[in-house]
């Protein structure tokens, strides 16, 4: 009887898809944490660019 619920529990799939996607966002917090620097100053560079463009194109 014991064996029987052993093997179900490890056959059993539910919430497998629940557990992938928390650790795809626990990785991608990480990198964010990470590498939070790198992207703030990519974005200002960004948006630094889009605004001096803007201002030429109105003017």
């Amino acid at each position: 009887m014991r064996r029987k619920g052993i093997k179900n529990l490890l056959r059993d799939n539910q919430g497998m898809g629940t557990v992938e996607m928390i650790l795809i966002i626990v990785v991608l917090v990480g990198l964010v944490l990470i590498f939070k620097n790198q992207i703030m100053d990519l974005a200002a560079t960004i948006f630094q660019k889009i605004s001096a463009d803007s201002s030429a194109i109105l003017a």
